[in-house]
């Protein structure tokens, strides 16, 4: 499939959702992709069930409260499952959906192509912050044909 029709069913996809579905699709876009939330996706991807302490710990700089809110977060969308065991002491392990997966499968190229290209962003961000606020001046290698609109 070339770049435009990949464009074109996405938004004949876009086309197709109620009102008050976008406000749902805005907000799961928004903590599904942010700092946090892949991270979790993938521990819990690569490491089945996990606990909040073992979660933690994978998540370099992750606050308590901030990691206790996005698993809230993930979990109310369904991505995420939060078993709690009747044991004492209290027992709360996490878990992967099969929605959560499939979420965590489809970003999985997206983060490939961040780490493949880093240098990229790395050479783009010296070459804009060297520019005191002028515009900066480099070339994106392949040319992306603006779509101005999508055909039918």
């Amino acid at each position: 499939m070339t770049d435009r029709e990949t464009l074109s069913q996405a938004e004949a996809i876009c086309q197709t959702l109620r009102e008050d579905d976008d406000g749902v699709r805005r907000e799961v876009l928004a903590h599904a992709g942010s700092r946090w939330s892949l991270g979790i996706l993938h521990a819990l991807g690569v490491y089945g069930k996990m606990r909040h302490a073992e979660i933690k710990r994978q998540m370099t700089g992750v606050t308590q409260r901030m990691l206790t809110k996005t698993l809230r977060a993930l979990e109310r969308d369904g991505l995420v499952i939060r078993r709690e065991f009747d044991e004492i002491p209290p027992r709360v392990e996490y878990e992967l959906t099969p929605l959560g997966m499939g979420l965590l499968i489809l970003m999985s190229p997206i983060w490939t192509w961040v780490v493949e290209n880093v240098d990229d962003f790395r050479k783009a961000r010296s070459i804009f912050d060297s520019q005191d606020g002028k515009k900066p001046s480099w070339q994106i290698p392949t040319p992306i044909p603006v779509v101005s609109e999508v055909p039918q």
